[in-house]
């Protein structure tokens, strides 16, 4: 089984990282079978299983739902919890409550959480003090999109990247295992990749990060709507529809069920 400890091994070693994301159980017995490196319940649910508009509505009791339904499906992959909007950053009573339970109760192996701010610095080193593994996000964090201005690419200006660089060294020093890097410059990624010692996930940062993680659905071609930096590697949106108006059509006809 993955560890946290594995993932750093394999950015010492020069091996890229996958990561993919599971809100069920029969996505995330596929995606470990296929040898998925790490498997993240993300708060990206809430838009791509939900039907929200962002990720901010999502509760850490929807959260923690799907997720027991990921562990079930998960032996070999690191599962990762991502924890939503406002149920970590009041207290550091609240980050360490939340981050238990998902341990506790749902199986996660390591907790997400978004922003480099210094209190989130704090909450960071909190959790690892308690013995609970974290997972930086830097770059675009949805849950602070109104704050964003909406989903833009960020560490455009030099300013920007100044931050950004000084934010992931802390999350580092503060003990995080890994990184999330979200829409910013491939220039400015490899150039944080460079400077740490844990490995970075990627998702539109460009090709120098040590791992690369996508939303499933977009990666399946489930998604009605995409972010330009996601691929299709398949087109399950259209062979459902067919495969759903198929069957209507043989009930209509009365060809299904057959009679021998």
């Amino acid at each position: 089984m993955n560890t946290t400890q594995q993932l750093i091994q394999y950015k010492r070693d020069g091996t890229p990282i996958v990561v993919l994301t599971a809100a069920d159980y029969p996505t995330a017995q596929l995606l470990d079978a296929a040898g998925v490196d790490v498997i993240l319940v993300g708060d990206s649910l809430g838009m791509v299983t939900l039907g929200y508009e962002t990720t901010l509505p999502l509760t850490l009791t929807e959260m923690m739902h799907h997720a027991k339904a990921v562990r079930r499906g998960v032996k070999q992959a690191l599962m990762v919890f991502d924890l939503p909007f406002l149920s970590y950053q009041a207290s550091l009573e609240q980050a360490v409550l939340a981050s238990g339970q998902a341990l506790k109760e749902a199986g996660a192996q390591a907790v997400k959480l978004e922003g480099g701010y210094p209190r989130l610095i704090e909450t960071v080193a909190r959790l690892v003090q308690v013995g609970i593994p974290v997972m930086g996000h830097l770059g675009l964090t949805p849950q602070s999109i109104h704050q964003l201005g909406g989903f833009r690419k960020q560490g455009k200006s030099p300013e920007e990247k100044d931050t950004l660089m000084s934010q992931a060294i802390a999350l580092q020093d503060a003990g995080a295992f890994a990184l999330i890097l979200e829409h910013i410059p491939a220039e400015l990624a490899h150039r944080i990749t460079q400077s740490l010692e844990i490995p970075t996930i990627g998702i539109g940062a460009g090709p120098h990060c040590d791992g690369q993680v996508l939303v499933t659905s977009d990666v399946l071609g489930l998604s009605a709507w995409q972010p330009p930096f996601a691929k299709s590697y398949a087109d399950l949106r259209g062979v459902i529809t067919q495969a759903v108006q198929a069957f209507s059509e043989d009930v209509r006809q009365r060809q299904f069920p057959h009679v021998p």
